[in-house]
């Protein structure tokens, strides 16, 4: 599959979106952290200002749900974005998370945190649009890659491709353009990167650099 670029704008200036979102019009997706306080410690945005980024970049939106009850609002952001991934640890019902969000009009994702092993969710992968391996805790931006979840992409990726699936591999937390070509290699398609694109001065350069690093290996 051909490697995407989606800036999370969780490195973004909170206070200037729509501005900082025209710097990132490269971007194949935008991702978009949804936090709840509860799920993880950080909190974030609700489902106005989601909407409201939705009307202000054409670029699709790729909603990441670190929230509790996924299987209540899942369908409300779902209409607002391209794709939603939700965690499989917080989610009672998967497979009805996955068919509210696709009900939705969007594309169905699921994550799975570092302490998470792919075997405790391959039965689920089949019905995914993309699986999101976590490779930081989630709740805060600018953490380092854990080195020890690159294993699970390479997992999710052989068991995608030994059964014939169009599975997008995601990779969130510590991406830089030291480390995309390996993140690639392991089987990763889509690439969430925030502080490496944000702290950038030519922001859609960085964008346009990264996928470049990831295509040509």
């Amino acid at each position: 599959m051909k490697a995407r670029i989606a800036p999370s704008i969780l490195s973004a200036d909170f206070a200037n979106l729509e501005a900082e979102l025209a710097t990132i019009s490269h971007a194949d997706l935008i991702h978009v952290d949804v936090m709840d306080g509860h799920f993880v410690p950080n909190l974030t945005l609700g489902v106005p200002i989601v909407k409201r980024l939705s009307e202000v970049t054409n670029v699709p939106l790729d909603l990441h749900l670190m929230i509790e009850s996924p299987e209540i609002w899942a369908s409300k952001y779902a209409q607002y974005a391209g794709s939603v991934t939700f965690h499989f640890e917080a989610a009672t019902d998967p497979r009805l998370v996955i068919s509210e969000i696709r009900k939705a009009g969007a594309k169905a994702a699921m994550s799975i945190k570092p302490g998470t092993a792919f075997s405790e969710v391959s039965e689920l992968v089949e019905l995914l649009d993309m699986l999101l391996v976590m490779t930081v805790e989630p709740g805060f931006g600018g953490q380092s890659l854990i080195q020890s979840t690159v294993p699970k992409v390479t997992e999710a990726f052989a068991y995608a491709s030994n059964n014939s699936l169009e599975l997008s591999i995601q990779v969130d937390g510590g991406v830089t353009a030291d480390n995309i070509a390996e993140l690639s290699r392991a089987g990763a398609d889509t690439f969430v990167a925030g502080t490496s694109v944000f702290k950038a001065t030519d922001r859609n350069s960085e964008i346009d650099r990264l996928r470049s690093l990831a295509i040509t290996i």
